[in-house]
């Protein structure tokens, strides 16, 4: 229903790929995080632009090429690596490509495409969070420019990224009016990394506190019309939502099958623990609910994909496929026991991974608050 035959030979050179070189190095990177490199390595191969027109150097494809993507990146098990893909191709470019003008195009998205230039997007302040209304980072206009004050934090490639897409407000009162989408390079006065952050998970990737003070900005920078940096936002949101759901339904199925074959092969008064009803209804229930929420989310994308805008079913989608990632990655570190908490087996950092898709794109809490707000509760 969802997926072509394009679409499994490209899952396919996907896997390949990332199994000759990328696998071999995940416990390296979990270290000392991915190089820079492994992004001009994708944009080589035409990963970055997977669902991008060939005019950018995009191959032309649809979303469930980037569900593809995405599935492919969870499966091998780095869920700090597919993040930052996720934020390159899913987060901070489609803005650009939706709402940018054809200079802009040409000058941020093509280079991301490429792998030349590394994006990063940056909403999250020091206060103010799930909380977007009340951001505290002013850029205000004078004449042609933008002077940019505030701090970002949570930044994930914050410290490796070309450019970052920052959201701003013209003012300091709360509400939804004067926000603007700048795009600010690394390099621009005013514009620092303050510091790199520690994380519970997704240790192969970068996250940075981002720091602008007096920043000058050339207002060609701004993406879209002045002022509509809100809605731009909230419809960036609903695809970072999307992606999030299909990564977190894919590492799910990637814990369940590792620990489904371990269950058969551990033994434990003598027979493998797969034969206890108590493991192995655990793992049909993990099985189960990893369908229920693979068809939700695969049906929700399809209807994104058509062009639609389904607010609710993607915020629900969201909100079932990162707590039942949870969910299973916890289980299987039960299934496994003391093996499962050790870092030498893979169910340890996956635990550790999931775990941030439940608060970054919006909390659970922000995700039924919008399915609430969306039934008139």
């Amino acid at each position: 229903m969802y997926f072509t035959d394009a679409h499994e030979e490209l899952r396919q050179h996907i896997r390949r790929f990332l199994e000759k070189e990328v696998q071999p190095h995940l416990e390296e990177w979990e270290e000392k995080t991915f190089p820079d490199s492994i992004f001009e390595r994708f944009g080589e191969l035409g990963f970055l632009g997977l669902r991008y027109p060939p005019e950018y150097g995009g191959q032309g494809g649809d979303y469930f090429s980037a569900v593809v993507l995405s599935e492919e990146l969870a499966r091998v098990g780095s869920g700090g690596l597919g993040m930052a893909v996720a934020v390159q191709t899913e987060m901070a470019t489609p803005p650009v490509f939706k709402f940018g003008t054809e200079e802009q195009k040409r000058r941020w998205l093509a280079p991301a495409i490429r792998g030349e230039q590394i994006a990063s997007i940056a909403i999250t302040e020091p206060d103010a969070g799930s909380d977007v209304a009340g951001i505290t980072t002013v850029a205000r206009r004078f004449g042609d420019e933008f002077i940019v004050n505030g701090r970002k934090t949570f930044i994930t490639n914050g410290a490796r990224c070309r450019w970052a897409l920052v959201v701003t407000k013209g003012e300091r009162e709360r509400g939804h009016s004067g926000y603007n989408l700048l795009v600010i390079e690394k390099g621009t006065p005013g514009f620092e990394v303050s510091r790199t952050l520690q994380k519970l998970g997704m240790h192969s990737s970068d996250t940075a506190e981002l720091v602008f003070e007096d920043c000058h900005v050339p207002a060609a920078n701004l993406i879209g019309e002045e002022g509509e940096g809100f809605k731009q936002l909230m419809w960036e949101l609903q695809g970072e939502r999307m992606i999030t759901a299909s990564g977190a339904v894919a590492g799910a199925n990637h814990v369940f099958e590792y620990t489904m074959e371990y269950a058969r092969n551990r033994m434990a008064f003598g027979q493998p623990i797969s034969n206890f009803q108590v493991i192995k209804h655990k793992l049909v229930d993990m099985g189960t609910k990893i369908a229920s929420a693979r068809a939700f989310v695969y049906e929700t994308a399809k209807r994104w994909d058509e062009g639609e805008y389904p607010v609710r079913e993607i915020s629900q989608a969201k909100l079932l496929a990162t707590q039942v990632a949870c969910e299973v990655a916890d289980d299987a570190i039960q299934i496994l026991g003391g093996h499962g908490y050790m870092r030498e087996f893979p169910v340890e950092r996956a635990w550790r991974d999931a775990r941030l898709a439940r608060i970054g794109a919006g909390t659970d809490e922000i995700m039924k608050e919008i399915i609430a707000k969306s039934y008139g509760l």
